[in-house]
């Protein structure tokens, strides 16, 4: 495998122990609520993960199977959407994601990251060739579905929660209410979805930012003061691992903008 490219900022204060990161682990995963792992191989990951030592998180990820599977999607995902740079290889992991997770759906039915992952890759997957053309495939259906699944299994799984409030959105946006409603679609939806993430994990920057785009995709320009807060305040979010480093980054370029 081709080597991925690295995290662009200092990892410092985001390299955690095993004992170090049982400790802050539920602030940590306060978006995807994963349980703290059984597995010591399952653990050390994670801390790679954390860290944004991408790569080696997916490969030990892999190699330690069972929970591992789940920090070796977060990992592919993270570095898919923020750091790979070919469109070509981006969307090929995402595949690659959505295949894993089904097939980990499979093994452990009741794993609500399993169909978590599944739907954020198919959702990227589908934002890379076009909102229209996912529709059109019947990928819509399949990440709406999945994304409900996670949140019947994990009612508290904020990710989830922004996920699907950006589904609404990005429908909505792309094809317009009517046809968005024979998708499943709906601004009430997507509006309540953002707040309940927002809700569940106060401190997100990535629930900050996707509710501002949500706004102003479901509501228009009357929204757009309260979504330039929004980046203001994501902006301002103290990075606890490199991921929300990522996401804090995406806040200042949306500032910019």
């Amino acid at each position: 495998m081709a080597k991925w490219t690295a995290f662009p900022y200092d990892n410092a204060a985001f390299v955690y122990t095993p004992a170090t990161l049982k400790k802050h682990w539920a602030r940590l995963h306060a978006g995807d609520a994963e349980p703290f792992p059984k597995d010591a191989a399952v653990v050390q990951a994670w801390v790679h993960f954390h860290a944004g030592e991408f790569q080696a998180a997916y490969d030990a990820g892999l190699a330690a199977g069972g929970a591992g599977i789940t920090v070796a999607n977060k990992a592919q995902g993270i570095y898919a959407n923020y750091l790979e740079k070919k469109e070509k290889v981006k969307l090929e992991m995402f595949l690659e994601i959505a295949e894993r997770a089904e097939a980990q759906q499979g093994e452990e039915p009741k794993n609500a990251n399993a169909y978590y992952w599944q739907a954020y890759a198919l959702g990227r997957y589908g934002q890379g060739i076009s909102v229209a053309k996912a529709l059109a495939q019947g990928l819509g259906t399949k990440v709406k579905g999945a994304l409900e699944t996670t949140i019947s299994l994990a009612p508290k799984h904020a990710d989830a929660h922004i996920a699907l409030g950006a589904f609404h959105a990005e429908v909505i946006d792309k094809v317009g209410k009517l046809l968005g409603r024979t998708q499943g679609a709906d601004t009430a939806t997507g509006l309540k979805m953002f707040e309940q993430a927002l809700k569940l994990n106060p401190t997100s920057a990535i629930a900050m930012i996707e509710r501002a785009n949500g706004l102003v995709m479901l509501e228009g320009d009357k929204r757009m003061k309260e979504a330039e807060q929004l980046y203001a305040d994501a902006a301002a979010c103290e990075a606890m691992d490199a991921m929300e480093q990522l996401d804090i980054e995406l806040a200042k370029e949306e500032l910019e903008d």
